[in-house]
């Protein structure tokens, strides 16, 4: 479960103009039309939760009727006594331009002339009880900066546009084995990644396209996570407390900017996953949250309906137009925006009535399960494979949930991936601790082996283990300075040589000190001549490292295509314990194409170290992290290795090798 500071919500909306005086509705007469909207049709299959493109209908779309342009407007209130809609054309007056409710669907319509792309709008709704309240469009394309709330008109029709130019990155997707990829993201909070120099200003999208593009062909990555960039109030919430679940937001530019990120990605050979939140939402008035004079939106009774702790409410998944609403927002970033993946945060918090709460209700078979999230989980994963194929969703799921990562037809969740939150924690606690404690902790790096096949697993360093006083990656290493460098290498070895995918949060493969905030951007001046005590070569040093490691696994078939099949790891030493050194192999489709990887955890050089290996045939060092270009010692070893007849750890032949100071080394060998 990803773990964030409660945020303190906006509760109050920003100040609109009051009302004009009018002496009658100024919606009478021909300026306001009321027409109808959705068909039939659709309408029986809005209610019946089958209908999958609302985002074509309801919202606001910019459309001609006859020759009379203008925007259409839909939304649904189903308990609402009256809806408008207002903004800056009719001076907020809800009696202005009335809309008219469709029977049995609880959906309002009204067409009005005159409006285009850029029309600021909200919904002016009067509840059962007589209350007036303002509303962003639910569906809404875009939306003011905050702390405005009001959502805009937006034209998606990106096509007549001219947008989109990545039509053979998409058709070469949707060909491909995603298991079988090589698979490296890089985790990115746009509004902290890079700053405006001497401003500490937003870049926009298009800016960030164009140096993040560059920053990740350097890199190797192949694919990049935004962190959410949905429509949200406040920035310490990380867009986690979404107001906007169909709008890119306005921090960083128009929708026009942010599918222009997209293509651009697409255009270099980037894949582009978005962090999406169908967990929960926050309590700002102008939300979702008692949208139209009820709980239409969020579970009505608190014991299943808020998380506390974060100040938010749950969505109501027993209701068929709230599943098909979430879904919808789902399926609008694969379908307009060409989004790659989506990884759904907080898995945890939904599949469980009692997660992080005193208080609950069971489900109806007394168990703690949320039976309708996890129908909501099938339902929506079903859809995005049926739909889209070679889009991929991802879990952050961290309990023993059986079968997140299998199909929902076989009884699993249907998700492509889940996040590894167990080796992580195991990883991470026993690479902190001083070299001579490690023997005593050995099974913290062997463990992860013994389920690392049970789902399809992305290996995770995310931004929650770089913030609220966790300490920067570099910073939770143990030693000194260099200490500390060969550390993070080493980890970030075993990382990338282990099966599963690899996910790292930005700054981390440049080894900044500082934990993250997102009120700045990162500390790129370590890597800058003069930027740093230390000086800029460990820094830039690691980030070659990872640079590196990057290639080798996307060059090496043996690191990517079985990562989640039990044929692509085999150990030969798991028991080193009192060396604190491991030993395994990494195979290909091809069970002759394989790799030798060898991690040496403590400060002690091994020389004539005897490491067992399949085939007797000559084996060469194709990556050391104590090489003297990512700042290490530079033990290596240059010559050869040839394999003997000596059968050693379970092995047929073995061969001799230095194994230098906290380090990994990979051999290939000769065929």
């Amino acid at each position: 479960m990803t773990v964030r500071m409660k945020p303190v919500t906006l509760r109050q909306q920003v100040h609109r103009p009051a009302a004009r005086a009018i002496s009658k509705p100024c919606g009478s007469g021909p300026e306001n039309s009321i027409l109808p909207i959705l068909g039939d049709l659709d309408l029986q299959r809005f209610s019946e939760g089958r209908h999958f493109r609302t985002y074509d209908q309801l919202g606001a779309h910019i459309m001609p009727v006859g020759d009379v342009p203008g925007v259409r407007f839909a939304v649904w209130a189903p308990h609402a006594r009256s809806v408008s809609v207002v903004g800056d054309f009719n001076a907020w007056d809800g009696r202005c331009h009335p809309m008219r409710v469709r029977a049995g669907s609880g959906i309002w319509e009204l067409f009005i002339p005159g409006q285009g792309q850029g029309t600021v709008y909200q919904y002016e709704i009067r509840t059962q009880a007589g209350t007036r309240i303002r509303k962003t469009d639910p569906q809404g394309f875009y939306a003011e900066l905050r702390p405005r709330t009001a959502s805009i008109v937006w034209d998606l029709s990106c096509t007549e546009k001219g947008l989109w130019s990545d039509a053979e990155w998409m058709s070469c997707r949707s060909r491909k084995n995603p298991l079988r990829e090589p698979m490296a993201i890089y985790e990115v909070h746009l509004g902290s990644w890079a700053r405006m120099p001497g401003r500490n200003t937003f870049l926009n999208y298009r800016q960030l396209a164009d140096r993040l593009v560059a920053y990740i062909h350097q890199q190797g990555y192949t694919h990049i996570e935004l962190m959410p960039i949905t429509e949200h109030p406040l920035d310490a919430s990380w867009g986690y407390q979404v107001t906007g679940m169909f709008s890119p937001s306005s921090r960083f530019g128009t929708p026009d900017d942010f599918q222009y990120f997209v293509n651009s990605m697409h255009r270099n050979g980037i894949g582009v996953i978005l962090d999406w939140v169908p967990a929960h939402f926050p309590r700002n008035d102008c939300g979702l949250i008692q949208f139209d004079g009820s709980a239409l939106y969020e579970y009505a009774d608190s014991r299943i309906g808020e998380h506390k702790r974060w100040g938010t409410k749950v969505f109501n998944f027993q209701r068929q137009e709230v599943v098909q609403f979430l879904i919808n927002s789902a399926l609008f970033w694969l379908d307009c925006y060409h989004i790659d993946g989506l990884r759904v945060d907080a898995v945890s918090a939904m599949l469980y009535r009692d997660h992080d709460r005193k208080e609950w209700l069971r489900n109806e078979h007394g168990g703690r399960e949320n039976l309708e999230a996890i129908a909501f989980l099938r339902h929506l994963n079903e859809k995005v494979s049926e739909l889209y194929p070679g889009a991929i969703t991802i879990a952050e799921e961290a309990t023993a949930f059986p079968m997140v990562s299998r199909p929902a037809s076989l009884g699993g969740l249907g998700f492509t991936f889940k996040w590894n939150m167990g080796w992580m924690h195991d990883t991470l606690d026993y690479i902190a601790l001083d070299p001579p404690q490690r023997k005593e902790n050995h099974r913290n790096l062997t463990f992860g082996l013994m389920y690392a096949f049970d789902e399809n697993f992305i290996l995770p360093i995310s931004h929650d283990e770089v913030v609220h006083l966790k300490k920067a990656m570099l910073d939770k290493m143990p030693g000194s300075v260099w200490q500390k460098f060969a550390n993070l290498r080493l980890y970030y070895g075993f990382m990338w040589t282990h099966p599963g995918k690899k996910l790292l949060f930005m700054g981390q493969d440049f080894g900044q000190w500082r934990e993250w905030s997102e009120n700045r951007g990162l500390d790129w001046h370590l890597i800058e001549a003069g930027g740093t005590p230390h000086g800029p070569q460990p820094h830039l040093r690691l980030q070659r490292w990872l640079a590196d490691l990057n290639r080798i696994y996307i060059d090496e078939p043996a690191l990517h295509e079985q990562d989640c099949e039990r044929q692509g790891f085999e150990w030969i030493d798991a028991d080193g314990a009192e060396q604190s050194v491991l030993s395994y192999i990494r195979r290909a489709l091809d069970p002759e194409d394989y790799l030798l990887v060898v991690a040496n955890f403590t400060p002690n050089v091994y020389r004539g170290y005897r490491i067992g290996v399949p085939a007797r045939t000559t084996y060469r060092e194709v990556l050391n992290s104590d090489a003297a270009k990512y700042h290490g010692s530079d033990l290596c070893n240059e010559e050869a290795l040839v394999a003997d007849d000596i059968g050693w750890q379970s092995q047929p032949h073995s061969l001799e090798m230095t194994i230098p100071p906290l380090a990994m080394v990979v051999l290939k060998p000769e065929r």
